[in-house]
């Protein structure tokens, strides 16, 4: 059975890596000991090394002991041995070009799908759509294609922000954004407000957090999606 969390955000304002979803992790991951990170998002141009010890410090507190996936010699065989997996935050660009260039998107797909225990943050969570086309990064590299893992029918836009009507800014909102890009494309975009996540499993796709979720459809106006709702209908 898939177990998939897909979260907005590692931090919350004022909250320490992942501390907010830690209760939420050591459920998903209860039967893992060890768990494959997936470092190459790189935030702020953050070493993999480095990105890899501070996930480790975090799931030590629920001990379970974390390898970085650069650590391997083989990432295919890593991926499909792997216990559990987790694909950290970032730039969406390199993370989607790196996981091409290392011939990881097709089995890190069919990994999950079958199984592994799955958390993405962020990039690694754009990454759980139909394709990255929605992310906020900026196009730093030029992956291969587009398209990512396809375990939800629909797109994510994590870290998404409301409109501020009080502000003087000039420059488009994410929503704004969002409808430009449903003049060319079909697929349907969730805005993850930070601290917001979603659960997947074979049967359901639940939304969990403290806020709710905006849901953008081609043609339609955008809905407030409670949280605990079932957005299966979107499978």
């Amino acid at each position: 059975m898939k177990k998939i969390i897909l979260a907005s955000t590692s931090t919350l304002h004022g909250g320490d890596y992942l501390d907010y979803l830690l209760p939420t992790l050591e459920n998903h991951f209860s039967n893992c000991k060890t768990l494959l990170f997936i470092p190459y998002a790189k935030p702020g141009g953050i070493s993999h090394d480095d990105y890899t010890k501070k996930v480790s410090t975090t799931f030590s507190k629920i001990n379970i002991a974390v390898k970085g996936i650069h650590e391997f010699e083989n990432a295919v065989e890593a991926v499909k041995n792997a216990e559990a997996i987790f694909t950290g935050g970032g730039n969406t660009f390199l993370l989607v070009s790196e996981l091409y260039n290392h011939h990881l998107m097709a089995i890190l797909k069919t990994t999950i799908e079958a199984g592994t225990p799955y958390l993405g943050t962020s990039a690694g969570s754009n990454i759980g759509g139909k394709t990255m086309n929605t992310t906020n990064d900026m196009p730093i590299v030029l992956p291969e294609s587009f398209n990512t893992l396809g375990l939800i029918n629909f797109n994510l836009n994590p870290h998404y922000l409301d409109t501020d009507k009080q502000s003087t800014h000039m420059g488009e909102t994410r929503e704004t954004r969002i409808n430009e890009f449903h003049t060319v494309s079909n697929i349907p975009v969730l805005g993850l407000r930070e601290g917001s996540w979603l659960e997947i499993s074979d049967s359901k796709l639940i939304l969990k957090g403290n806020l709710k979720s905006r849901l953008f459809r081609k043609n339609e106006i955008a809905i407030e999606i409670e949280t605990e709702s079932d957005l299966s209908f979107l499978k």
